[in-house]
Formats: C-alpha cells, sequence, structure tokens
C-alpha cells in the first residue's frame, strides 16, 4: 500500500491525527484500488435537502491518497476499517441500517466487490462510470492544480503552462490494466476512440510469469537495473552495428522486442530478471507512445496527456513513451504526463459527490480551494508515494 496526502488551508503537521473524514470516494480496477479521502480539523454538522447527515468544513484540511492491490482487497478494506473511512460517508436518514452508509466508486470493482463492501463494511457503492470519472478528474487536475503536467525526455522535466481557454480538444490516455483513449472536447463531451488489451495489466501479468515477482512495484524495481539489449534485438545487431539510415532508423532502435531469445542457445533462467522486465517495460511503453500518437493523428490532436498508474512516476516509462511519440511524430507533438496520474478516476468519482445534492456542504468550493491555495505538488521522483509526501 502506497499513501500520499496533500495539505490544503492551514498549517499541518506530519504527526496530527487525521481529523473528521468527509468524504472519501474508490476506483476499484483489475488490477488496483485507487482510494481518496478527505480529512477536515474544523467541521458542523448539517443536513442537505435530500435529508443526508454530513459536515461542513471551515476550510482547513487536506487530501490522502492510497492504493492497494485489488487481489489484496482486504487490505483496502482493513484500511477503511481502521481509519473509519467508511463513517464519514453520505448517510441518507431514512435508508435502513444495512444501507446507511453511501460511498462513491468507480471502475469494474466497484460492480465485483460491491457484496464484499456491503458485507464488511455495511457501504453502499454508489456507482459513477468509469470514463465519466476519468475526464472529470483529468479536466479538474489540468484547471485547477498549478504545474499538474509536465513533459519528461531524455531525463529532462518540464512543466507545462496550461491555457483554460485552449485545453481542448486532447487526447487522454489512460494506462490502467488495459489502456484506454478518449478524445475530450470539453467538460462531460468526451469519446472513447481507441484502446490497447496491451497494458499494465500485461506488464504486470506477463512479468510475474517470467520473473517471479510478488509485486507491481518490485517489476518496477526490477527494470531500473535492468538492460533491455540483451534481450531485445537491436537494428545494429540485424546491420552489424551500422544505422539503417535509408529509413531512418539508428543501430540502437529496437526492431524486435525479445528477439535475442529466439536465435541465443539460452533457457529462461539464463536470463536476468532484471533485463527481462527492463525489456517488457520497453515494449509497452512504446507500443502505448505510437498507438497513442497515432490516434491524435487521426484526429488532428496536438496535446496528449498520459494517466494511470502503469506509470507511477518512472522515469524509464515515461522517457520511453516521450521518445516513441517524439519519433512517429517527427517532433510535432509531445507526450504529457500529470503529477496524480495514478488517481484521476478516483478523484473523479470522489467529485461526483457535488453532482447528487452536496451543493449545500459548498462541495465544489471546498475542493477547488483545497487545490488551489498549495501551488506546490509534492511528486516523489522515483514514483513511490509516501506517507510523509505532502502539497
Amino acid at each position: 500500500m502506497d499513501i500520499l496526502e496533500v495539505g490544503i488551508p492551514g498549517k499541518w503537521e506530519p504527526n496530527l491525527p487525521d481529523g473528521h473524514i468527509s468524504h472519501f470516494a474508490l476506483d476499484i480496477g483489475g488490477s488496483l484500488i485507487k482510494l481518496v479521502y478527505f480529512s477536515t480539523n474544523d467541521e458542523f454538522d448539517v443536513v442537505d435537502k435530500a435529508g443526508r447527515l454530513g459536515k461542513q468544513s471551515l476550510g482547513k484540511g487536506r487530501f490522502h491518497f492510497a492504493n492497494f492491490e485489488t487481489s489484496k482487497i482486504n487490505d483496502c478494506l482493513e484500511f477503511i476499517q481502521t481509519k473509519q473511512l467508511h463513517l464519514g460517508g453520505c448517510q441518507h436518514l431514512e435508508a435502513p441500517p444495512t444501507d446507511t452508509t453511501i460511498i462513491k466508486a468507480t471502475g469494474g470493482g466497484s460492480y465485483k466487490y460491491a457484496d464484499l463492501f456491503k458485507e464488511k463494511l455495511g457501504i453502499c457503492l454508489d456507482k459513477e462510470d468509469e470514463m465519466d470519472c476519468l475526464v472529470a478528474g483529468a479536466n479538474f487536475l489540468l484547471k485547477a492544480v498549478h504545474q499538474e503536467a509536465f513533459t519528461f525526455m531524455h531525463g529532462q522535466k518540464e512543466f507545462v503552462n496550461i491555457d483554460h481557454n485552449d485545453l481542448y480538444p486532447y487526447l487522454l490516455v489512460n494506462i490502467g490494466s488495459g489502456v484506454s483513449m478518449l478524445k475530450v472536447d470539453g467538460e462531460g463531451k468526451f469519446e472513447r476512440v481507441s484502446g490497447t488489451n496491451v497494458g499494465g495489466g500485461t506488464f504486470w501479468g506477463l512479468g510475474r510469469l517470467l520473473t517471479n515477482c510478488k509485486s507491481f512495484d518490485e517489476l518496477l524495481e526490477l527494470s531500473h537495473k535492468g538492460n533491455n539489449r540483451m534481450i531485445d534485438m537491436l537494428v545494429g545487431d540485424i546491420y552489424g552495428g551500422m544505422d539503417h539510415s535509408k529509413v531512418g532508423l539508428s543501430s540502437t532502435t529496437i526492431a524486435s522486442s525479445f528477439g535475442k531469445a529466439v536465435s541465443d542457445n539460452k533457457e529462461l533462467a539464463d536470463y536476468r530478471p532484471e533485463d527481462i522486465s527492463r525489456s517488457l517495460l520497453r515494449m509497452i511503453s512504446n507500443n502505448i507512445g505510437q498507438i497513442s500518437y497515432l490516434n491524435a493523428l487521426r484526429f488532428g490532436l496536438k496535446r496528449i496527456f498520459f494517466g494511470g498508474f502503469f506509470i507511477g512516476g518512472h522515469t524509464y516509462t515515461m522517457d520511453t513513451i516521450s521518445v516513441a511519440v517524439h519519433f512517429w511524430s517527427k517532433g510535432e507533438a509531445k507526450a504529457m504526463f500529470l503529477r496524480h496520474e495514478g488517481f484521476l478516476g478516483a478523484l473523479g468519482a470522489f467529485m461526483s459527490y457535488g453532482k447528487h445534492g452536496f451543493d449545500d456542504l459548498m462541495f465544489h468550493q471546498l475542493i477547488q480551494s483545497a487545490f488551489l491555495a498549495g501551488d506546490k505538488i509534492g511528486s516523489p521522483t522515483n514514483g513511490k508515494l509516501s506517507e510523509n509526501e505532502s502539497i
């Protein structure tokens, strides 16, 4: 489990208790569960027009982000129970006791595990459309959070200034277990134009089979130490170390991922797990970058934003995607990444409270002030989230 905390108006000390948990939301994917909750230190009871009991903040609080492997969903349930997050949900005064807590959720797991959450925690999952949440989360971050978007290529990170009047249209590429590509034309206006089944779940699944890694983080850590050239067949391997300049391919261009395994007289045990994970990461990232650009070209889009936990702030992944987009676009398009990349769906689900009778709780104003209050965004360089990180 990884945790990121986001401080907003007022001073925050790491050792202080969470305070009152006002709302939380879930994005339950095929590989990972993403959770967002908001805690306030000063609040009072209010009842909205629909008869729901809630807490109104006086303006001090913080966001918390956490993720869990879906296969270890009991860890998530235990976390919610320990933090008593479910006690801060939306409560309908006329509902029967077993349905008193309503929590916003998205992702396929919100259907698959609905009965489990109800049985274990008495939570009723109010399901929001996954694509709606992704777009809502991305739009909000791009408009409300200073220095949310950035480019990353050849080890150089540069923040991108977003013109709110010229944001649309753009291509949103969400890399979860699979990959969805959405053409976004405005608030609530989007179309899923493409996707691929080769995504984060592919990397994790093949990685576990080939390296015996037990977690996604372990697999990523292995890739840091690997050399894909030990397994990938390069153009130079085919042309005797030379470039294939006629078609613009350098000698270091990958001609065939895992191609050397065909000609090498080796078994799986003869290859280093580090090199396997590196080659696998490169293969999937390259393909996602290429497919994304081709879809951007199809619709004449210049802005491509990448999100999803597959990226995880991992520099090699971002660099590979960026190089692929740059190569295929001949430098005309750039890959852009988001600091809160893995929590778009969860944040979108969280914000959907504001669509369903929570205007009286000043929900939108509260969330808006949360991000606008602090221009700094803490993002660990190695992509791992820490409970000591804050915004």
